[in-house]
């Protein structure tokens, strides 16, 4: 018997209407731990190479995994994969929440989806029973009206429900998938693809616990926890949450200004911590099990601008994206456009971000009002920023452009606008810049997916000797600045950690290297607890190499080389104004640090293909065909 999941995974087609259930050896268990890692080994094993995103053959594969729904802080949270309709590369995005634990609690470990229902329809899966239902009378509704009607419907309200929002449905490339219509599977366009299946909505329903190997281990673990919690630096998410860390951002010129053309926001305060806490602050939620407590909920009651709080409320990202990179101060603007995204399904990041880079445009003469309907979308111009989410959601007019993310808006309009794009691999960049943080730009340009800023550990966790840094073997300290050898390989053996994190599905707030209320050699006694394995760090960060190597592996047979691991032209421009003013980066310095990072991944120089020797080392030989 299993211990900590339930070895079984519920494989549906929507095409034929029929499901079966496949039950893996423990290997592969042991070799992936789920989450990701096992999400893109079965879009890389099913996907042919070459097929649209929006094809009915791109597999989707939600998935969680050995540890989640264990009774401790930080391992309630899932994956979602596929194609990516917005890059073409793999796409894969986490969330956190109910959703993950009532899956696992349902009986299943993944949920892979293929084919396309003729019609709409939602899955309703409960302890271990399926049913494809209609989903007609839910299609066009606003994702809290959909979790209702469906909670109404199947007469149970602690079910939980994963769906694909309005945005989606029209085909936008960065729609998300939404549980609790607040918490989001955001970024790559997960939701598009959803969408594209006719598949509406999962809703789970389960009562049966995971067995544990060592409760009582895994009980002091927790305890712990609690205990520690005030000592760590997870506490200040307690508090004011993410946007704790817009004031501190602004600070060392590391907060995204009008197209990442600054790091400093002169109405940063607007959008701070504090300032949500006083003026818009309902309480603070949480995931399933979590003592952290980051989740902001808030409330505005205007005519204008109401913010209901169902939809939860802004992330630092969202204040950025929406707020500084917009160059808009107004906090209730901001967190209504972060409503509108919930409410629609789309990612904050990519949408904030993409309005940003058409206000740079239209503001350098690049783009016109005509070709953006009429709006004047100019920095700071909320009313316009707010009108242009709207009509992105629903493919209208200009936003059909927009609708298309930056990238591929910038094929459309032409006339040099390529040049303000802040994308890798045609997903923008989230707010945190590589200009004040190193190896994180590094990061940036080879991660498979996309800019992601939660793929390793930050620069500012390696400048000084630390147990956690010890236990990777990264004893070495380096300035925040700098990007040398050493610090390659702090970004490399960071990177397989986080992937280790994604793949089973442990909270980056909750768990890391860095400041987090556990370290590394913590996750190895929960994994070891809750299994009953034996293993090791080495065996988490192997687990993270695998994730990358097939991620890799996907992309490279798809059509993405070394020419695609590169950061946008603007981070190579000087920045204007506070701790930052006139840093750039170096042209010289990214592309050694791409060679060294190569090097140490076992990748080849040339290509960042996949050594073959590495995929043997890595028990992944099965896959040496998607190198072909």
């Amino acid at each position: 018997m299993p211990f900590g999941y339930t070895g079984k995974i519920l494989e549906v087609n929507l095409t034929t209407r029929k499901w079966v259930i496949i039950q893996p050896e423990e290997t592969l268990y042991q070799r992936l731990g789920g989450g990701s890692a096992l999400g893109v080994y079965w879009v890389l094993k099913d996907t042919p190479a070459q097929v649209d995103a929006l094809d009915p053959q791109n597999t989707l594969v939600f998935s969680v995994s050995v540890v989640t729904g264990a009774p401790i802080s930080g391992l309630s949270r899932m994956n979602v994969a596929a194609k990516s309709p917005l890059t073409g590369a793999i796409g894969d995005s986490q969330s956190g929440g109910f959703f993950p634990v009532e899956l696992k609690f349902a009986g299943y470990d993944a949920i892979i989806v293929r084919g396309r229902a003729q019609a709409p329809v939602y899955l309703w899966i409960k302890n271990e029973q399926v049913e494809i239902r209609t989903a007609g009378h839910l299609w066009g509704k606003m994702t809290a009206e959909v979790e209702t009607l469906i909670r109404e419907e199947l007469e149970d309200p602690k079910i939980q429900i994963a769906q694909c929002g309005i945005a989606g449905e029209h085909g936008v490339r960065f729609a998300s998938i939404m549980t609790n219509a607040n918490r989001a599977n955001g970024r790559t366009g997960m939701g598009a693809v959803m969408a594209s299946k006719n598949l509406k909505a999962i809703a789970v329903r389960g009562t049966t616990r995971p067995v544990l190997a060592d409760p009582e281990k895994l009980r002091k673990l927790a305890h712990a926890g609690v205990q520690n919690l005030k000592r760590s630096g997870s506490y200040g998410l307690s508090l004011a949450g993410t946007a704790g860390a817009v004031n501190w951002q602004n600070q060392v010129g590391g907060l995204p200004t009008r197209n990442y053309s600054s790091g400093v926001f002169e109405e940063y305060q607007n959008l701070d911590g504090e300032t949500i806490n006083k003026e818009i602050l309902v309480k603070r939620d949480t995931c399933y099990g979590c003592v952290v407590r980051c989740k902001p909920v808030v409330h505005i009651d205007s005519v204008r601008y109401p913010v209901d709080a169902i939809y939860g409320g802004p992330e630092y990202e969202t204040l950025a994206t929406f707020g500084s990179y917009c160059g808009i101060g107004n906090l209730h603007a901001v967190a209504y456009m972060n409503q509108l995204c919930n409410m629609y399904g789309m990612d904050t990041i990519t949408c904030g971000a993409t309005i940003a880079w058409a206000m740079e445009c239209f503001e350098k003469g690049k783009i016109n009002a005509a070709q953006l309907d009429g709006l004047e979308l100019k920095f700071g111009n909320y009313e316009a920023a707010i009108a242009m989410v709207k009509k992105i959601a629903f493919c209208d007019g200009a936003g059909k452009v927009l609708a298309e993310g930056s990238a591929r808006a910038s094929e459309i309009f032409k006339n040099d606008t390529q040049d303000l794009l802040i994308t890798v691999k045609g997903q923008e960049l989230p707010a945190h810049m590589p200009q004040n943080k190193a190896s994180l730009g590094l990061i940036y340009a080879v991660n498979p997916f996309g800019a992601d800023h939660q793929s390793s550990e930050h620069d500012g966790a390696y400048t000084q000797p630390t147990e956690r840094m010890d236990a990777l073997l990264l004893n070495d300290p380096q300035p925040e600045n700098v990007l040398n050898e050493e610090k390659v390989r702090y970004a490399s053996i960071t990177q397989c950690f986080y992937a280790a994190m994604d793949s089973l599905c442990a909270c980056q707030f909750v768990y890391g290297a860095g400041w987090q209320l556990y370290g590394p050699q913590d996750l190895v006694e929960i994994v070891n607890a809750v299994t009953g394995w034996k293993m090791t760090i080495r065996d988490l960060l192997d687990i993270g190499m695998r994730r990358i190597y097939l991620m890799r592996i996907f992309n490279y047979r798809e059509g993405f080389t070394r020419i695609d691991d590169k950061l946008p032209r603007k981070l190579f421009h000087p920045l204007i104004g506070g701790a930052t003013d006139g840093v750039k980066l170096k042209t010289s310095d990214f592309e050694n640090a791409l060679d060294a990072y190569y090097e140490q991944m076992g990748l080849q120089k040339e290509s960042g293909k996949p050594l073959v020797e590495m995929l043997k080392t890595l028990n992944l030989e099965i896959m040496c065909a998607g190198l072909e």
